[in-house]
C-alpha cells in the first residue's frame, strides 16, 4: 500500500489530542475503547515508542511474530519498518502516548495481515 502522511481517517479513536509537532518528532495521545484498535501498518523511517497512561495495552507485532501487553507507565517501542497493530488489552478504555520520531512521519496501511 502507498504511505500516508495522516492516518486519523483510518480508525477511530474516543479521543486523539497531539501534545507535540516538530519536524521529525511528535507525541499524540489516542484513548482506545474496548473494541478499538489501530489497524497493521508499518511506519517508513519513524519508530512508534508507546507509554501507558491508564488501562491496558496490547501490541501485537510481526516480522518475527510477537504480542506485547504493557500496563500503566509501561513501554515499548516499535522500530520503523516493523508490521504492528495496536488493540486495547482489557475492558475498560486505554490511554497512552504514541512518540513518534527521529524522522519524517508517515503510515503504511498493512491489508490481509
Amino acid at each position: 500500500m502507498e504511505a500516508i502522511k495522516d492516518a486519523s481517517p483510518l480508525y477511530e479513536v474516543e479521543r486523539r489530542a497531539e501534545h507535540a509537532a516538530r519536524p521529525g518528532f511528535r507525541i499524540t495521545e489516542l484513548q482506545l475503547s474496548a473494541s478499538q484498535k489501530v489497524p497493521w501498518h508499518t511506519h517508513t523511517h519513524v519508530a512508534d515508542t508507546f507509554y501507558v497512561l491508564e488501562g491496558a495495552l496490547r501490541i501485537f507485532l510481526q516480522q518475527p511474530k510477537e504480542e506485547v501487553r504493557l500496563a500503566p507507565g509501561e513501554t515499548y517501542r516499535v522500530p520503523p519498518r516493523r508490521p504492528h497493530l495496536v488493540t486495547n488489552g482489557g475492558s475498560a478504555s486505554v490511554t497512552f502516548l504514541v512518540l513518534q520520531g527521529i524522522g519524517e512521519y508517515d503510515f503504511v496501511p498493512l491489508l490481509g495481515s
